[in-house]
């Protein structure tokens, strides 16, 4: 369980989340909304990117003072509307990279990367340098990447951005096993309204940083608030 209590971003004089409020308790949760609506901005702050007012907790466990680096080794993983791999290195080594700090034996930290190779479908890709990968290979490298470490958060900046129908079904199948595998909770930002409702149990909505609507995605996303906020379509009543 993901819980965030008052949080609040200013850059200036705009506020970019204005006193945000949710607790996301389901294993894949969705955050949707307009550009500019503080989507991105709110997970910058989960990530500790960004400073903030207000508590940031998980499972009941305060990580609002932690920095970056001390959130990735406690658990929190992400990946990023750009692949963040290294091109210069095999898929394998760039899975290495993020258990290179963590805790564990060699042994443990082998089976977690091949574990992660095998359920993304990359094993036979793992000794492949990142930058001979196609665009999909890439996002399946980044959710190997969300696997390993014993995740406790994992989260998706448009994750199928760019992708086909084929490749963003076989995404997202990937995503709903990810509570499965690790226990971690999920949280998913993406304009494509039937992935999110296809993985995600519950949706936050964000219009101009602040929270418009919370609960079982389908309710959600048949509010008019909502469907006048981000579908675009005109507000009844």
């Amino acid at each position: 369980m993901i819980e965030l209590q008052n949080i609040t971003v200013r850059f200036g004089g705009v506020t970019a989340l204005d006193a945000v409020s949710v607790v996301f308790d389901a294993p894949v949760s969705g955050i949707i909304g307009p550009n500019g609506a503080g989507k991105t901005t709110t997970m910058n702050v989960i990530s500790g990117f960004l400073p903030s007012s207000g508590q940031i907790a998980c499972d009941g466990e305060v990580i609002s003072h932690q920095a970056p680096h001390q959130r990735a080794r406690w658990g929190l993983r992400r990946s990023f509307q750009r692949e963040q791999l290294a091109d210069d290195l095999s898929v394998l080594d760039n899975l290495r990279v993020i258990l290179d700090e963590l805790p564990g034996s060699r042994r443990d930290k082998v089976a977690d990367m091949d574990r992660a190779l095998e359920v993304t479908g990359l094993a036979l890709k793992a000794h492949t340098l990142a930058a001979r990968l196609n665009t999909y290979e890439r996002r399946l490298a980044d959710v190997a990447r969300c696997l390993v470490g014993r995740p406790r958060i994992v989260m998706f900046d448009e994750p199928a951005g760019g992708l086909t129908p084929d490749e963003t079904q076989h995404l997202g199948d990937l995503i709903l096993q990810i509570h499965g595998l690790t226990g971690a909770a999920t949280l998913v930002i993406d304009h494509d309204v039937d992935l999110i409702t296809r993985i995600c149990e519950q949706t936050l909505v964000l219009d101009f940083g602040r929270r418009i609507a919370m609960g079982p995605t389908a309710m959600v996303l048949a509010d008019p608030l909502v469907q006048a906020a981000y579908l675009g379509l005109e507000e009844l009543g």
